[in-house]
């Protein structure tokens, strides 16, 4: 295809996976091309539960969560008990790539989380989180070796998490210069009318080292701060790219969350057992093993805040469909009323129907929790205590996620932000 590079419309979408608007705000004055596009729009809303695989396939369906079937990072087998980790495979609904190419437009797309295994496309799209096969996590394959020649590297190793920063600030940098190297790779032929990159650096370091980035005193502050000079210069790449385009254009910039200082972890399989919702017929292998649930279970949580009733729709139910209203509201009502040092931890515990509609596609919750600022939501199935802290410093937050539009359009909630870039294209989703 031969594009006319002065008439062409173009739309490109900077994500940063994780930021908070208010963090943000704290940093503008320190990093010159953040400060380009911080403070400019006001802060959205994630789609529930505020997880990055929700969030960013809401971005590319365009669609809530009940649309697309996506709500949270595992899946649970209603007749053996396990758990897998979802991906793009349990995608329900067309993407706006799909539409895209449907109208003869070309996307190409970088680093964005739940696109794994990459299909084809009308494009190029490296996959992100939870990508572990880079043959699966490219198309179309022929881009592998320059990737490889490049030295891109698919995920950060966080194994080390808050015991080797060192480590950790090492491994970021080195996907984020992997992030810029398929930049230059995949935009100056300008062969293209969406481009997408996501940098998740961000919310890698966030969830060991939050207080970090906020603390000038934090003994890992001069580490971050080195690091967001690096991410910050990544920015300004972008948007300085974006400024050359010729003809019509449009950037969007968002996270798909935003982030707080942990309070504590709040694990509410232990919560379910010591209310005596759940019972297990042994010790578990490890924190995910469900297969351990008893069929006397009443109830149980997956994560991060997504509770089912056991009923008869799993293999070893015995709740009754009439009993689980019932069952629900119980939870629900004292989940509200658990504290923690005297702090309220829940801000909403919703039904499927209050968070999902009459008919949500896939298989949601029959209750979906949100805890207030500083809370993370846990489901494990091997821990003794409710509160704890294990190995994590940031928690995700539903407020406060980052977004800028580059003509100060506003939105409220994730999802629109694919909408406005189908939009911009005058492209019409099918039902």
């Amino acid at each position: 295809m031969l594009f006319n590079q002065t008439e062409h419309k173009r739309f490109v979408v900077l994500g940063l996976d994780g930021l908070p608007a208010s963090l943000a705000l704290k940093w503008a004055n320190k990093l010159p091309n953040l400060s380009r596009i911080a403070g400019k729009c006001d802060p959205i809303s994630t789609e529930l539960p505020e997880l990055s695989p929700v969030n960013w396939t809401s971005f590319f369906t365009a669609q809530r969560p009940e649309k697309h079937g996506l709500y949270g990072f595992t899946s649970i087998d209603s007749k053996n008990y396990t758990l897998s980790i979802n991906n793009f495979d349990q995608v329900l609904c067309p993407t706006i790539f799909d539409a895209l190419g449907n109208n003869n437009l070309v996307s190409k797309i970088i680093n964005l989380p739940n696109t794994y295994p990459a299909k084809p496309l009308r494009g190029m799209l490296i996959s992100g989180f939870v990508a572990d096969s880079f043959e699966k996590a490219v198309q179309p394959p022929f881009l592998l070796g320059p990737l490889r020649d490049a030295g891109y590297q698919l995920e950060a190793d966080t194994s080390r998490g808050i015991m080797d920063p060192d480590y950790l600030f090492d491994q970021v940098a080195l996907t984020l210069k992997g992030r810029l190297k398929a930049l230059e790779m995949l935009w100056n032929d300008l062969a293209w009318d969406l481009f997408t990159i996501v940098f998740t650096e961000t919310d890698r370091l966030f969830h060991f080292f939050y207080p970090a980035f906020e603390d000038e005193n934090h003994p890992l502050y001069p580490k971050a701060a080195a690091f967001m000079q690096k991410w910050d210069h990544a920015i300004g790449a972008v948007l300085d790219k974006f400024e050359a385009l010729p003809g019509e254009k449009k950037l969007i910039s968002f996270a798909d969350h935003g982030f707080a200082t942990l309070e504590t972890e709040v694990d509410l399989n232990t919560f379910l057992v010591q209310q005596g919702y759940l019972e297990y017929t042994q010790p578990a292998k490890d924190q995910w093993d469900s297969t351990i649930i008893a069929p006397s279970s009443k109830a149980f949580a997956l994560d991060p805040g997504r509770i089912y009733i056991h009923t008869s729709d799993f293999a070893r139910g015995e709740i009754e469909s009439s009993q689980a209203d019932k069952i629900s509201a119980e939870i629900a009502d004292k989940l509200m009323r658990l504290e923690f040092n005297g702090q309220r931890v829940m801000a909403q515990v919703l039904t499927k129907r209050e968070a999902y509609g009459e008919s949500p596609v896939g298989n949601p919750p029959d209750l979906i929790c949100t805890a207030k600022p500083g809370f993370d939501l846990k489901a494990k199935f091997d821990r003794a205590e409710i509160f704890g802290f294990h190995g994590r410093t940031g928690t995700h937050t539903a407020q406060d996620a980052f977004f800028y539009s580059s003509d100060g359009q506003q939105i409220s909630t994730m999802h629109q932000t694919g909408q406005i870039i189908l939009d911009w294209f005058n492209i019409t989703l099918p039902d």
